[in-house]
Formats: C-alpha cells, sequence, structure tokens
C-alpha cells in the first residue's frame, strides 16, 4: 500500500518501504491530497486543514514550503504532485491508497449476493485499519472531520461484514470485533443490535442480554431515551427464539410490540445518485446516532435535489425513529400561495392520534399540542419547501429523541440563529455523479458511445439534477436521437431554458427559476436581470452597484437576497457567482428591457470597469492620472489597501475586463474598447497572463484604429509592442513600437515618453544595446526637462537595464536608485522591485556579491509581499543564475524549481517545462535562459 490513512499517516516507496513524511501538518496536506486522489484540491482548503481559522501571515507560502517537501518524498513513489489551479493535485492508483481501497472493497461486497465472497471482501477491508484513523494529524476541525468520516465507513463496514456473518450462521466471528466497537462508542444502536443477535446465535443469550440492556441504560443515561425499534427487534428475536434460564432472567420484562407509528414519508426517489457526504451529513446532524442538535436546514437551488436528498436520508434512517416520520410539502415558492401551517400541524397531531375534537382551531394551541404530542417520543420531521423561518417554527417537534429537516431554496438563516439549526448547501452534483444520473436513465451503454457528447450534456445542463432528469428523458422519449443530437439543441442558448422541460413546461429548469424570482424583494428583482451584460462568472459589489444605480449597502442587500434564495453564489466576500442557467434565465428577462435600457446598463458597466482599472494602476504607479468616464462620480470603488489586493482584484476581474474589450469592440463602442484595454496593459504584467494580456490588446489597437484618435492609436501601439516583446515576438513588436513613435511628438508628454521607452526596450530585445541607449536617453532628457512623472519609473528603470548590458554598472545603480527615490513611498509597485532587481544586477557586476545578494533577496521579499507574479518569478530565475555564480548550487536549484512554479501558476508552461528540463539535466547548476 502506497499512502496509508488509515491509522498514522505513512508513505510507502516503489520498493515497499516506508519513508518518513517528517511534521504533523505535513502528513495532513499528504492525507488530504491522498483522499481527493486523483482531483485538485483548492490552496484554500489545505490552509483550512492546517490552521484553521488562524493562519500565518503568509500561508500560501508555508503552504507551497510543505509542498516543495512531498514532491521531493513523492519522487520515489507512485505518486505524482503538481500544481494545478485553484491547488494542487495528486496523481497515482487508488488502490494504492487504503482508505481509497477500502471504499472499493465495500463497494465490490455490496455488488454481490454471495455472502462469503462479500464476507471476505468486508474483512479484507477492515484489516486495513492499523488504529485510529489519522492518528497523527494537527488538531483542527477539517482533519477531525475527516477522520470522523473514516471512522464512520470503518463502523459500516464492521456492520456489513457482521451482517454477513450473521446469515452465514457465523455470528461467533464478528462478536470481538463488535464487543470492541461497543465499548468504544455504546450509543450506535445498529452496532448493539447486530452484536445481540450474533451473541444469541453463538449460544450466549445471557450475554445477548446483558448487552442489550447495557444500551438501554447508556441511551437512558446519555440521551434520555428509549432504545429504537433495531434494537427492540434484536430483543424481542432473541426472547421469542430461546428464553433464558431462571437464574439469568433479565431485571425488567420483555418490551411490549410497539403499536403502529405514522410514516408520512413520500415514496424513496428514484435513480437517485450520489450525495453520500450530505447523508453523512444528516446521520452526524439528525440521525439516531447524531453528535448535532437535531434541526437541520437543507438549502440549494431549484432543482438540485434538496426533497430528494432529504426524503432518501429520511428512508434509510427511519428504523432509529420508532415513533414515526411526519412529513409535509410546505410549498413555499407555489404560485397559489404557500401551505398553512395550521393546517400541517392538524395532519401531524390527526397522524399522532390525537382525536379530531381534541384538535384546537388556532395554530399557536395546536403548535403548543404538537410540543406536547412529541416531547419523550423518537420521531423525525421532513418539513419540505418552506419559504421563511416562520413557516416551519411551529412544526418543530419538541422531544429530545426527535430531529427535523427543513429543505428551502431559500437560506433560513434566521432558523440557524434562533433555533440552532445546522445549515447544509446543496449543490450541483459532481461529474461523475451527474454521468451516473445519465447512465441509471439512458443505460451505461448509450453514454459510453458517445463519451465527449455525454460531458458536453452535463456541462450544458449544469450538472443540475433537475435539468439532467429533464433532458434524459427527452432522449428517452426519442430512442433514434444521438446525444449529440440533443447537445447540438442546448448549445443554442436562446432556447436551452426551453429545451430543458416537459413538452407542457409545468416542469423545468425556466419555470423553477421563475417561482424563486417572483418571489424576491425589489431591488433583487431589478439587479438580476442587469447582471445579465457582465460577462464573467463572477460579479463583485461594486460593479453590481454600478448596473443597480444604488450604493453598495443597498446593493449588498440586493445581492444577498439573491445568494440566499440560490440564484447566486458568494465565493468570497463581495464577489459573487451564477450558474450558466440562471445566466440564461436573467439573459431573457434583460431581453425584455426597452433597448435604451439595455445600452445603457451595459455603459454603466464598462464605465465602472474603466474607472475601477485606472484605480488600481494607480495604487501601482502613484503618478498615473486614470481617465474618468463622464457621470461616474459617484460609483464606489473596490476597497485596494496594497500592492496584493489590486492584483488579487486584477487576478478575479481579468476574464471580465478582457471579455467587455472584445464585447465593446463587437458592438462598434470603439473608444471604450481600446481605453479598457489600455487600463488592462500594466494591470495585466503584475499579475502575469500574458497571452491574455496579448489577446486584450490586439482587440484594443484594432478599436484605436476604428476609432481614428491618434493618442489612442499610439497608446495601444505602444501598449500591444511591449506584450509582444514579452512574448518574445520582437519582430512583430519592433514596428508597432516605431509606429508609436512617430505617431507622437515631445508636445504629447508622458504618451511620446511612454512611446520612446518601449521603443528602447525592443530594441535592447533585438540585440541593439547602443540604440536602445540612445532612445531611452531621449526618453530620460524629456523628463527631466518637463517634469512629467506618469512613466518616469519605468524609464528610469528600463534605463538602468540598459547601461547593466552596454558594462556601465555604476550608471545603472544611480539610475536605479533613482527609481527608487521616486517611489519611496510605493515599494511594492512595479517600477520599483524593478529597480531593485537592476541594483542588483549593477551591484554583482561592481564585484559587490553581499550587496547584490541583500538587494536581490529585498527585491524577492517585495515580489511575495506584492503578489506580483510574473516578476516574482523572473527574479527567482536571476537570483538562481547569481547563486550559481558564487557556487551555491543546491540554493540555485531551489529558486529555480520556485521559479518553475511560478511560471507554471500564471500559465507559463513553456517556460516553466524548460526550467524544469534544466533541473532534471543538472539541477545543481542552473544557466540564464533567454531574457522576457
Amino acid at each position: 500500500m502506497g499512502i496509508r490513512l488509515l491509522g498514522p499517516v505513512e508513505l510507502r516507496l516503489d520498493t515497499g518501504a516506508p519513508t518518513t513524511v517528517g511534521g504533523a501538518q505535513r502528513r495532513a496536506v499528504l492525507a488530504l491530497l491522498a483522499l481527493e486522489l486523483n482531483r485538485t484540491v483548492a490552496v484554500e482548503r489545505l490552509v483550512e486543514l492546517l490552521w484553521d481559522d488562524e493562519p500565518p501571515a503568509h500561508p500560501k507560502a508555508a503552504l507551497q514550503g510543505h509542498i516543495a517537501a512531498l514532491r521531493k518524498v513523492l519522487a520515489a513513489s507512485a505518486f505524482e504532485l503538481t500544481t494545478r489551479s485553484p491547488g494542487y493535485h495528486l496523481t497515482g492508483d487508488p488502490a494504492a491508497v487504503d482508505a481509497l481501497a477500502a471504499e472499493e472493497l465495500a463497494a465490490r461486497a455490496a455488488a454481490t449476493d454471495d455472502d462469503a465472497t462479500a464476507a471476505a471482501l468486508l474483512e479484507q477491508a477492515l484489516r486495513l485499519w492499523q488504529g485510529a484513523a489519522l492518528a497523527d494529524l494537527p488538531s483542527t476541525a477539517l482533519s477531525a472531520a475527516l477522520a470522523r468520516r473514516l471512522d464512520g465507513t470503518r463502523t459500516e463496514l464492521l456492520t456489513a461484514w457482521a451482517r454477513r456473518q450473521l446469515r452465514l450462521g457465523r455470528g461467533f466471528a464478528a462478536v470481538p470485533a463488535l464487543e470492541q466497537a461497543v465499548a468504544a462508542d455504546g450509543l450506535r444502536e445498529p452496532v448493539v443490535a447486530l452484536l445481540v443477535r450474533c451473541l444469541h446465535q453463538s449460544g450466549r443469550t445471557s450475554a445477548a442480554l446483558d448487552a442489550y440492556h447495557r444500551a438501554r441504560a447508556c441511551l437512558a443515561e446519555e440521551l434520555g431515551v428509549s432504545p429504537g425499534r433495531e434494537l427492540q427487534q434484536a430483543l424481542a428475536d432473541v426472547l421469542t427464539d430461546g428464553q433464558p434460564e431462571p437464574d439469568e432472567q433479565p431485571d425488567e420484562p420483555p418490551v411490549p410490540a410497539l403499536s403502529a407509528a405514522p410514516d408520512q414519508l413520500p415514496t424513496p426517489p428514484r435513480g437517485f445518485v450520489g450525495r453520500v457526504a450530505e447523508e453523512r451529513w444528516l446521520d452526524a446532524q439528525c440521525g439516531p446516532d447524531r453528535t448535532g442538535d437535531g434541526l437541520a436546514v437543507v438549502v440549494g437551488p431549484a432543482g438540485v435535489g434538496k426533497t430528494a436528498t432529504a426524503v432518501r436520508w429520511a428512508h434509510r434512517a427511519a428504523p432509529g425513529f420508532p415513533d414515526g416520520r411526519l412529513f409535509v410539502d410546505l410549498r413555499g415558492f407555489d404560485p397559489a400561495g404557500p401551505a398553512d401551517p395550521a393546517h400541517a400541524l392538524g395532519r401531524f397531531l390527526r397522524a399522532l392520534g390525537v382525536p379530531e375534537p381534541a384538535i384546537p382551531e388556532d395554530r399557536s394551541a395546536r403548535a403548543a399540542l404538537f410540543r406536547e404530542q412529541t416531547r419523550g417520543r423518537r420521531m423525525l420531521v421532513v418539513l419540505d419547501n418552506a419559504r421563511s423561518a416562520d413557516d416551519v417554527a411551529d412544526l418543530l417537534p419538541a422531544g429530545p429523541g426527535c430531529a427535523a429537516v427543513v429543505t428551502s431554496r431559500n437560506s433560513l438563516e434566521e432558523l440557524v440563529v434562533a433555533d440552532g439549526a445546522a445549515m447544509l448547501q446543496v449543490d450541483v452534483l459532481p461529474d461523475a455523479d451527474a454521468r451516473r444520473l445519465l447512465e441509471l436513465r439512458l443505460t451505461a451503454e448509450r453514454v459510453a458511445a458517445e463519451p465527449d457528447a455525454a460531458r458536453r450534456l452535463v456541462e450544458l445542463c449544469d450538472r443540475l439534477p433537475l435539468a439532467l432528469r429533464i433532458a434524459a428523458a427527452r432522449l428517452t422519449a426519442r430512442p433514434g436521437w444521438q446525444l449529440a443530437d440533443l447537445v447540438a439543441e442546448l448549445a443554442d442558448e436562446r432556447t436551452r431554458l426551453s429545451t430543458l422541460a416537459t413538452p407542457d413546461g409545468s416542469i423545468g429548469v425556466h419555470s423553477a427559476l421563475m417561482l424563486t424570482y417572483r418571489h424576491l424583494p425589489s431591488d433583487a428583482r431589478n439587479l438580476l436581470p442587469l447582471l445579465a451584460p457582465h460577462p464573467g462568472i463572477e460579479v463583485d459589489l461594486c460593479a453590481a452597484a454600478a448596473l443597480l444605480r444604488k450604493g453598495t449597502d443597498a446593493t449588498r442587500l440586493a445581492l444577498g437576497s439573491l445568494a440566499a434564495h440560490h440564484l447566486l453564489t458568494e465565493t468570497a466576500p463581495g464577489r459573487f457567482a451564477r450558474h450558466d442557467l440562471v445566466r440564461l434565465y436573467g439573459a431573457e428577462l434583460f431581453a425584455e428591457l426597452p433597448a435604451a435600457h439595455q445600452r445603457d446598463a451595459f455603459h454603466r458597466l464598462v464605465d465602472y470597469e474603466l474607472l475601477a482599472a485606472g484605480a488600481a494602476i494607480r495604487r501601482l504607479n502613484p503618478y498615473h492620472e486614470p481617465f474618468r468616464p463622464p457621470g461616474t462620480e459617484h460609483l464606489a470603488l473596490p476597497r485596494l489597501t496594497d500592492a496584493r489586493a489590486t492584483l488579487a482584484w486584477c487576478h478575479a476581474e481579468e476574464p471580465v475586463l478582457r471579455a467587455l474589450v472584445t464585447v465593446a469592440a463587437d458592438r462598434g463602442e470603439y473608444d471604450r474598447a481600446w481605453r479598457l484595454a489600455r487600463a488592462t496593459a500594466t494591470l495585466y504584467y503584475g499579475a502575469g497572463r500574458v497571452h491574455d494580456r496579448l489577446s486584450c490588446l490586439r482587440v484594443g489597437l484594432h478599436a484605436a484604429r476604428q476609432s481614428g484618435d491618434r493618442e489612442g492609436l499610439a497608446a495601444m501601439e505602444a501598449a500591444t509592442a511591449c506584450a509582444l516583446g514579452s512574448s518574445g515576438r520582437v519582430a512583430e513588436a519592433l514596428p508597432l513600437a516605431g509606429q508609436a513613435v512617430e505617431r507622437t511628438t515631445p508636445d504629447d508628454g508622458d504618451l511620446h515618453i511612454h512611446a520612446l521607452s518601449v521603443r528602447a526596450s525592443m530594441t535592447a530585445l533585438t540585440g541593439d544595446q547602443a540604440g536602445a541607449d540612445r532612445l531611452s536617453d531621449a526618453a530620460l532628457a524629456l523628463i527631466r526637462r518637463t517634469g512629467l512623472r506618469e512613466h518616469a519609473a519605468t524609464v528610469l528603470s528600463n534605463a538602468a537595464a540598459l547601461k547593466v548590458a552596454l558594462g556601465a554598472p555604476a550608471a545603472a545603480l544611480d539610475l536605479a536608485r533613482e527609481t527608487r527615490d521616486l517611489l519611496s513611498a510605493q515599494p511594492t509597485s512595479n517600477a520599483y522591485m524593478w529597480a531593485m532587481v537592476n541594483e542588483a544586477f549593477a551591484l554583482h557586476a561592481l564585484d559587490d556579491p553581499h550587496g547584490a545578494e541583500l538587494a536581490w533577496r529585498e527585491a524577492l521579499h517585495l515580489c511575495r509581499s506584492s503578489g506580483n507574479v510574473r516578476l516574482h518569478a523572473l527574479a527567482c530565475r536571476h537570483f538562481a543564475e547569481f547563486l550559481a555564480s558564487l557556487g551555491r548550487s543546491t540554493e540555485a536549484a531551489d529558486h529555480l524549481r520556485t521559479a518553475a512554479e511560478l511560471y507554471t501558476e500564471q500559465g507559463d508552461g513553456q517556460l516553466a517545462q524548460n526550467l524544469d528540463r534544466l533541473l532534471s539535466r543538472n539541477p545543481a547548476s542552473p544557466q540564464p535562459l533567454e531574457a522576457t
């Protein structure tokens, strides 16, 4: 077994020998990656695993250290650890991870009717445990939850194995393991019931009765409840099959047979897939062996399967609630109006045996009688499709042995706050479960015959169970259709929602969304269609406020209402995502608005993004003078407190900015298109993503040509030339840079300075350092003559780099330090950090390795603290070259490895591969690559 989790965490090499994974936190990272084998684990989840809510100052850096160390120890194993957005990905054979192997053995056992074969498979799985699962990990909430999950798996395996042994007439073989489990936790009634049966089958009737009475006393003392149906039935079977000897009589007579208990649960859902984690959560919160308080709220978007999940779990948990199961559909979002809680109470009371004349008319009196009737009972109440907390408040049972599960499209946070309910967010299905649902409805063969179409069908249905079931029904009704035929129909966004509906339209995604939409507050109803022109997966608070024409407080409430009704999901504070089907529904609503309103909404959105991008640039360059579109004085902007926050905003907003540039150009809004593209140029470099930067600027350049704006065209030529040069396409960059210079004059001030600086940089990349120096000197002279500052720091820093290349390190050092003086209040700006890099080069050339190393380390520190991924990668790479030149090869290789990881993170896979190949050839001696 390669990775052991069922006991102390352990890694074994290909040879079978164990290897040391030092530190509890490092073992925790390995454990979570192994449990999620062949799936990507987000950085945020790993940080939560290691530090709960109290991470260190730089958690990602600390995590990267653990990842780097794990890569070293995994190198000699059958596993591979790679960086994959949004985190890390461990690849390997699931059979080599004991926890996953146990699950596979359990699945094989469940699939066979041969008890002997199943018992052998389950016993093999149980033997994989070498003690308490994840026994040596740090104590955090997530690690404890993972351990509980594995312990629950072991209990399920044990009970399944014991049942098979009973059917084989070998109950005696299960007795020791069951006794050990009961000794550890005497409140698990299914385990106790199996122990009673196995002892009895072994001829140990007295011991079976003792086990029952110990459990009865424990339940009474710990929970204040009596044994449930399963345990009572085990006792009844023992007593009817063979009475104990007189001296072995129990202290009290057998429990009498129970009268029929109400069972109002709907029929279990057919074709149900997945939701294993959700059912385990319900077990913990509301099951007979629960650790929670017995009140759970299951929330999620329309069509996600909340009711199906709750009903399926309720049927499975039913034996633990021997006094009855009550169910009511509260119709919270029904067009005919919600159900009357008073009527639901009357139905519950009649089911509990209360005579009709004894049921009060008043709702509060009925609620009081219901609480009285449920006190002392062990009952489960399922309250489906609630709209508000008030709808369910009087329907909650009172007994400590009772549990209640509430489902809703609304978040029902009032129940969490006032009644201590636990909340479960049910999301769309994972890819594998969504495919499995199609297989159940269409047959596995039909799905397997078109794997690409099946994958696309799952995507177009947003992995929403309702949409997938409707799609499968359409294909079932059309046996001559291929999956690709329906995919082609769904690919048309204009008709996708109408396609995902039954023929009469009564059941479908559109109708489900419409019912939710009708119950939204007015601002939320207004906002949903206005989000349609926003091209991003996520929308931020300030962009929504610009669209809604409201302040951030009112907009936050509107967004919160949309999130509470699961039309949006808050992915981070102030950022909200939506599924495609919700986006399409919003687009339908937007299309119903007057054309002038649609145009105005698009203008407000682009103008906001232009204003916000300008503010972000100013955070990185304090001398930047952003363009302010007319009529935007009232707009709220994101809080960009430092360079790291600014680049984080840029990273999150980049797809929106790039898409809006394209949409604006396609709409003929050329002025807005090129201005927005120009604003992104600086932001892109700090956040990396060079290829996206070039794509965006090409569209902006086209728009500037179409606009006929001379200054705009010159600005876009310079910006695009710079991006081309960064991509190694100097031959294309140089003519554009030359055109920008020729199109401007010194009277154009900063624009001409920028054009000269870009042309100097592109000329340097051709190898003509002297020509580049002349252009750079011209830009410097203009800066010193005019006092203009917007591009001064960039020009000074680039000039320093040229002086180093020309063999004039003293002049380079002066220019680098002049840059730093100019930006002393902004040490995490791009130009300041570049100046620090150039200072390090100059000091090394001046034969001051100590001073150069201090400068390199300061540059790396600033890059890390600012979050400037691209400059951080470049600095790591050149620092590695510096260290190699001093003979410090091991340190050099470490920094080169970090550079490769950073290039991978920003999507520059080719450069990362070049560095990886360099390391694999001679990891101790990195060599310089061509400049970026």
